[in-house]
């Protein structure tokens, strides 16, 4: 093709001939890759004065050969929302994904992602962040995953099980996968019942020390009959049944590339940092907390995808960042987690290169408070459970400290459409948020219960009682956002006494999970913590797990701090009522115990929920088929993703 460029631009054997050839070589080398735009391409190569002939082969040369189609209306199969047993928390519709406009595999080139917080392992069991999940799938696929309506959607399953078709039985005690057929691991080996087994013997194995263990403990055998069949038996009835194998916390391992690194061996696989999946890609490359590179996978089940060639996740940086990147310069065709003040964001979409997209979300910006002792060393670890927090301990100084809290300020200056002020930790499904709670800003009644707690301002204004002063940590990611959050929040704390160190950390470093980091969320060296957090599922149990009580849950050395539970809260009654939310199938009953669980967790202070924040993301104006859904991975159906003209 170049000699036609050379020929049809007039290039000559003249002393500028290697010059123009070389811009035509890296011309032709973007148009083909898809880093440049159809338009992009035109400018370029009137500034090189070509002609209409070599214009011509440029443009036909664009993402792989032939210009970018304009997608037709998705075709989409409408939901059918089937009536399910009462152990289904809402009707568990047998969605059919978009399907994508047709097209040629590879053809797009490369699609630029840029993820603030870098990934730093692509097995998702071992995540402990958004960062991890989203990058592991990629390559990655669960039986089935949620579209923003809270529909299941068959991924590696053939169908959505139910008690119409079999796959649910009434009691809600067996459920019944049926897979698709002629599905290929990246390598070509095939997919089969066997892994999914496998799946589950790998998560529940405690040397292991998964971090999605917890999900999968309901669960009593599995019986796989044939290569397409899996039979889950749950120790009780589940209604939370859709909770295993589905979404972030379900993506399927391949037995026979795992097989040898179970227990104690898991988290030194090689498969950790290069995995092979059933997804539209495989990694290329992969430099934990800088960049992910994918290519495509050969073997995908689809014909006509993916349609990108290359999936580029470059992390690092920050929000503000991100957002110039894509909203702005046009340096990257997806930024993730737009957390920017509201009016940086708002002057950034000004510009007219990208758009920002916000939908519903269902995750809450908090403080999680230390009901232990992050000062106390105990056989070599520090907020040990059993070593109360020498102040936090007492609920009228937690409830002091969320009296401090401006929300309002926090949610309508930070944030805008990004959030609002919230009082609860559970804000979806709607159903199961609770009414009971609520919040206000009051330093003199603050104030008042330091005092009663016996915690009083000595000479130089900072609290303390029996020569303990009121000095705390308080930390979180690094992020213009948070840190101004911790100004507003630290401007309270101190004008009540309470001397405040702010720390920001790493995001790359706070939520690793890597168990010799003492900075991360789940080693919660610091007095207060904040980040976000939600529900990955329409029954929440999963998200509910995270004040469930019993030691094994509990984030410590014991369990490579690998538990759920951060903040070291036990209580009898928080752990009755998520026992029960386990096993209760009448729908009424569901509300209640989730709404008195919120209304456990918030007024007793264990953590103050600040913000209920929108899923707020950047993409190119020409980025299409995304179908973002608030109750998954942002690259759940990365497959389907089309740049138009």
């Amino acid at each position: 093709m170049r000699e036609e460029l050379r020929k049809s631009a007039g290039v000559g054997a003249t002393s500028e001939e290697g010059t123009v050839m070389d811009e035509l070589r890296q011309l032709e080398e973007a148009a083909r890759s898809g880093q440049l735009s159809r338009r992009e391409v035109l400018k370029r190569a009137a500034v090189l004065g070509l002609s209409a002939p070599a214009i011509a082969s440029l443009l036909a040369a664009c993402a792989g050969g032939g210009a970018t189609p304009t997608p037709a209306p998705a075709a989409q199969t409408p939901a059918a929302t089937t009536p399910q047993p009462a152990a289904s928390p809402t009707p568990a519709a047998a969605a059919s994904p978009t399907a994508a406009p047709a097209g040629r595999r590879g053809e797009g080139g490369l699609v630029k992602l840029l993820w603030w917080q870098a990934p730093t392992i692509l097995n998702p069991h071992f995540s402990q962040g958004t960062k991890d999940f989203d990058a592991s799938r990629i390559v990655l696929e669960p039986l089935a995953d949620v579209n923003d309506k809270g529909e299941l959607v068959p991924i590696l399953a053939a169908e959505i099980p139910s008690v119409e078709n079999g796959g649910v039985s009434k009691d809600a005690k067996t459920v019944t996968w049926k897979l698709k057929r002629d599905v290929k691991w990246s390598d070509g080996q095939p997919f089969t019942s066997k892994d999914v087994k496998f799946t589950y013997e790998f998560v529940i194995d405690e040397k292991a020390a998964t971090t999605t263990m917890g999900n999968y403990q309901v669960i009593e055998s599995i019986e796989t009959p044939d290569d397409y069949t899996v039979v889950i038996h749950f120790k009780n009835p589940n209604p939370a049944w859709m909770n295993v194998f589905v979404g972030p916390y379900g993506m399927i391992l391949p037995e026979h590339v795992l097989r040898d690194y179970m227990g104690e061996k898991a988290r030194n696989a090689p498969f950790n940092l290069n995995p092979i999946g059933t997804g539209p890609y495989k990694v290329k490359e992969f430099r934990p907390g800088d960049v992910v590179v994918y290519e495509m996978n050969e073997n995908y089940r689809e014909p006509d995808k993916p349609y990108f060639a290359q999936v580029e996740m470059k992390g690092g940086g920050d929000a503000t960042t991100a957002a110039r990147a894509v909203l702005q310069t046009g340096e990257v065709d997806y930024a993730w987690n737009l957390q920017v003040e509201a009016q940086v964001l708002d002057q950034l979409e000004k510009t007219g290169v990208g758009v920002v997209e916000v939908i519903q979300g269902v995750n809450v910006e908090r403080i999680l408070v230390n009901m232990t002792d992050p000062r106390k060393e105990v056989d070599g670890e520090r907020s040990k459970l059993g070593v109360p927090h020498p102040w936090q301990s007492d609920l009228k100084v937690r409830q002091a400290y969320a009296l401090a809290c401006r929300r309002d300020v926090i949610a309508n200056t930070l944030y805008g459409r990004a959030g609002q002020a919230t009082a609860n930790i559970l804000v979806a499904p709607e159903r199961f948020v609770s009414k009971n709670t609520s919040w206000k800003f009051d330093l003199d009644e603050a104030a008042r219960l330091l005092d009663e707690a016996g915690w009083v301002k000595g000479p130089d204004g900072v609290r303390q009682k029996d020569g303990v002063r009121m000095e705390i940590v308080y930390q979180t990611t690094v992020n213009p956002v948070r840190q101004k959050t911790q100004e507003i929040i630290k401007s309270a704390f101190e004008q009540l006494g309470i001397k405040v160190e702010l720390k920001s950390i790493d995001a790359s470093v706070f939520f690793s999970s890597d168990p010799g980091n003492p900075d991360t969320a789940a080693h919660f060296y610091a007095d207060i913590e904040m980040f976000t957090n939600g529900p990955s599922s329409v029954y929440p149990v999963d998200y509910m797990l995270s004040w469930y009580g019993k030691p094994d849950n509990i984030a410590q050395k014991a369990n490579n701090w690998s538990g759920n539970n951060y903040e070291r809260w036990q209580n009898d009654e928080y752990d009755k009522l998520y026992e029960q939310a386990l096993v209760e199938l009448d729908p009424q009953k569901q509300a209640e115990l989730f709404i008195k669980m919120n209304d456990l967790v918030v007024n007793n202070v264990v953590v103050i929920p600040l913000v209920h924040r929108n899923s707020v993301s950047g993409h190119a104006k020409n980025l299409t088929g995304l179908e973002l859904s608030r109750w998954t991975d942002e690259t759940w159906n990365i497959a389907n993703w089309r740049r138009s003209s």
